[in-house]
């Protein structure tokens, strides 16, 4: 018979971590009498991060007694006190491997649904005072699990847990954590946890991409899993880089495409082909001025991603470059390459690029943004061209591009030549500040700025799958007014030139800083680590545990959750060089890819952040 053995309660108070202040729900205290068990939480209790924690399918979290002295042998402790783990319900009984997904009970006048396991994230390890501890409940197969309130109602430690349903398919809690977090994920089982519709939409939404990622491996001939972990994180959904690290190549030719912007065209040094890539895809540059002094850093070399914008079938490698006034990459390209000299470049790479599908499909930009989206527009021209015709995919098509003038408006008649190929196009341009000279109707569609009250008159599809790439701020404004207009989150895909937006969760914003080099350095430098979206490069210093805790040293945008290699938010590209992992991940990352949560630098490296 299982037994409520303590009811814990706790609102989300600040707490201080490393520097920074957190905001955390996990400090749960044992209570005394009945309490309201309710659609949400329990009377008195509170969740901080909303994101990760709380919601209907994440109302109470439940944790063992058995699990409890498993710790306490583990950890050398002598006793853990109930809510340590930040349950609400601990319980004699219902251990992790024989409860199940969808399973019923009652407690009290309360009846439950067991919805997902624990979703393990770093705060449970600062409770504990164990960094560890997320990836420790994974590996020990002891997460935990959520449920969702079927029936509201009184209830009080030291009631009787009874079970009035079994859940379907028999899949316990520990199973359903094992597929997501660990090695191997047999299809069978992800068939069978996607047909429990008790199971949480998050973990179905997870599983379901696994899924996915498994009918494409098995397509494609790759192993199983070679391509990471797709329902951890999109960083595993692109394919592994066509070859490691920089290779030399040679510049073909320069071309002007505005007053501001120029395009170099690449090739292999030996005559080959290069590899295909996907159309939205960018190139890492690794430059070496003549002058030292240009680079942020004495001898340091400038690198830098660049999106890729011809046909992506093309054999060659065309970037487009912004001439910045003060850009130290810009200028350098733009002032000493000359055709014929070769370039140190990374494979193409990243995770915003064109997907097949037969929806409609939306390209915005503005200004020097279109080269990603471009490289979309080349590759839907080309998809099922029918050779009578010249036409390309039947697939409607929108083209939204926004500019200053004419002669800052790059690829314009590359634009209309491509979208005249295609035969259910529509295209609308901005001109920002259009010159005298310029013509609405043949240059431009109208004045002003592309942006979301502008969209409104367009006439988009709702059902389309739109990708943005331009500045932050118009990315953000037109997201927000496609959301508006009725398009699917999920459906909006954007690219930033820069650093990617931070995913701190829990931790109270701060003032926020350009990336720089640590406040102090290091008493014996190590390797050179670049963060390229950043443009900074700083020696490695021993005294810093992981990658993620320099980079955070460096305020650097950073993206995590467990810290300790079990949730993959960290992964990143590793464009050049190699780490040693310690802890050793749970699930390693894709080919190329890094968790710099656990990893340290073996070499110099280049990261993409």
């Amino acid at each position: 018979m299982a037994t409520l053995t303590s009811m814990n309660v706790g609102m989300p108070q600040d707490v201080p971590w490393h520097g920074r202040t957190v905001h955390t729900g996990v400090w749960k205290y044992p209570v005394d009498g009945p309490r309201m068990a309710r659609r949400l939480n329990i009377d008195g209790d509170g969740q901080g991060d909303l994101e990760g924690h709380g919601g209907e399918h994440r109302a109470v979290l439940v944790y063992q007694t058995d699990s409890y002295r498993h710790w306490e042998k583990h950890l050398a402790r002598a006793r853990i006190e109930t809510g340590q783990f930040g349950e609400n319900l601990t319980v004699d009984g219902l251990p992790d491997d024989e409860v199940c997904i969808g399973d019923r009970y009652r407690i009290g006048d309360a009846v439950f649904e067991v919805s997902q396991p624990r979703v393990t994230c770093y705060r449970v390890g600062l409770r504990m005072e164990e960094p560890q501890m997320a990836a420790l409940l994974v590996s020990h197969r002891r997460p935990g699990f959520y449920m969702r309130v079927v029936v509201e109602g009184e209830m009080e430690a030291g009631q009787e847990i009874v079970k009035v349903a079994d859940g379907p398919e028999g899949m316990t809690v520990a199973d359903i954590d094992s597929l997501l977090y660990l090695p191997g994920h047999p299809r069978d089982d992800l068939d069978r946890a996607l047909r429990i519709s008790s199971l949480s939409p998050g973990w179905q939404a997870s599983l379901r991409s696994l899924k996915e990622q498994s009918d494409k491996e098995q397509a494609s001939g790759a192993p199983a899993g070679s391509s990471g972990n797709t329902g951890l994180t999109t960083a595993a959904s692109s394919p592994p880089p066509a070859w490691a690290g920089f290779r030399p190549l040679r510049v073909d030719d320069i071309r002007e495409e505005s007053h501001s912007v120029f395009s170099l065209t690449l090739s292999a040094t030996d005559g080959s082909r290069l590899p295909a890539w996907l159309p939205g895809q960018s190139v890492t540059l690794r430059l070496r001025p003549e002058d030292p002094g240009r680079a942020n850093g004495a001898g340091s070399p400038l690198i830098r991603s660049y999106s890729l914008s011809n046909d992506p079938g093309d054999g060659r490698y065309r970037i487009s470059v912004k001439q910045e006034p003060h850009g130290a990459a810009s200028t350098l390209i733009h002032t000493t390459v000359r055709v014929g000299d070769t370039l140190d470049v990374a494979a193409p790479r990243g995770t915003f690029f064109l997907t097949d599908s037969e929806r409609p499909v939306v390209l915005a930009s503005a200004g020097v943004g279109a080269t990603p989206v471009l490289a979309m527009l080349h590759a839907l021209a080309d998809t099922g061209r029918d050779q009578s015709t010249g036409t390309g995919t039947p697939r409607e098509v929108w083209w939204l591009h926004g500019a200053r003038e004419r002669a800052e408006h790059a690829f314009a008649a590359e634009s209309r030549e491509l979208l005249d190929r295609l035969p259910a196009s529509h295209s609308y341009i901005c001109y920002s500040r259009p010159a005298d000279d310029d013509r609405q109707g043949v240059d431009y569609t109208t004045p002003g700025h592309l942006s979301a009250e502008t969209l409104r008159g367009f006439g988009l599809p709702t059902d389309a799958d739109a990708y943005l790439c331009g500045p932050v701020g118009f990315m953000d404004d037109l997201t927000a007014g496609l959301t508006r207009y009725g398009m699917a989150p999920d459906r909006i895909h954007v690219e930033t030139f820069g650093a990617g937006a931070a995913l701190n969760p829990g931790v109270k914003p701060s003032v926020q800083h350009a990336p720089h080099p640590p406040a102090e350095p290091p008493a014996s430098p190590g390797p050179d680590v670049s963060f390229s979206r950043s443009g900074l490069t700083v020696p490695w210093d021993p005294r810093y545990a992981s990658l993620l805790e320099l980079a955070e040293a460096c305020d650097v945008p950073t993206r995590w959750s467990c810290r300790t290699g079990v949730c993959h938010n960290c992964e990143s590209a590793l464009l050049s060089g190699g780490v040693a992992y310690d802890p050793n991940p749970v699930e390693p990352p894709a080919e190329g890819d890094v968790l710099i949560c656990c990893s340290r630098p073996r070499d110099g490296i280049v990261l993409d952040l």
